[in-house]
């Protein structure tokens, strides 16, 4: 069964730094449920802008196991 997991993150490109460059390698959040959730940086290097990362997030998930990060807004 796929699970969704629905949150906000808000990093300056500073605050992001170590976790780009492998110093801190899982980023923690809490979702719009209120439940947390814990995965690897790596996952979402991709949205990185020159400002940081800002967004609203979904992430799937199977049988606990990830699938997939995707920008909503």
């Amino acid at each position: 069964m796929i699970k969704k997991y629905y949150f906000n993150l808000h990093l300056t490109y500073h605050e992001f730094l170590p976790y780009y460059e492998g110093q801190v390698h899982a980023i923690v959040v809490r979702t719009t449920d209120g439940i947390r959730i814990q995965f690897p940086a790596s996952h979402i290097r991709k949205y990185v802008t020159s400002t940081g990362i800002r967004g609203y997030f979904c992430m799937n998930t199977e049988n606990n196991k990830f699938l997939s990060i995707t920008k909503i807004s």
